[in-house]
């Protein structure tokens, strides 16, 4: 078992409280506000300690790297701004998806993801 350490922390920390999915490069950028000297590897190496442990799911969206949020969360979606690039947390679901495949197909899961703009770029254009 890996020790905890500051770095560790800090970044636990800055995925928590950012509350939607974050890319290695917002977790450094969070985490770096406590710890300085914090380098891109340690996060790199820290989400891949966290995602073997479990404690992260790993979010993916169509032509985007990979982002990370806390496992165990409620089913839900997500949104991508295509301006500022965050990507937002959903809740809930569209409803019956698998009433959209075909009646010879059976539905085992599915992902929605939304594009636009989030509120704070809408406000900026």
């Amino acid at each position: 078992m890996k020790r905890k350490t500051k770095q560790r922390d800090a970044i636990w920390n800055a995925i928590l409280h950012a509350a939607r999915p974050l890319s290695p490069q917002e977790v450094h950028e969070i985490a770096s506000a406590d710890i300085a000297q914090l380098g891109i590897a340690t996060v790199y190496r820290t989400i891949r300690v966290f995602l073997e442990k479990g404690q992260l799911a790993q979010v993916d969206l169509p032509g985007q790297p990979p982002r990370y949020e806390k496992s165990g969360l409620k089913h839900h979606h997500h949104f991508h701004c295509r301006q500022c690039d965050r990507v937002y947390e959903m809740e809930g679901c569209a409803g019956n998806i698998s009433a959209l495949a075909p009646d010879d197909f059976v539905v085992e899961g599915h992902a929605l993801s939304l594009f636009g703009l989030c509120a704070a770029c809408q406000g900026a254009a």
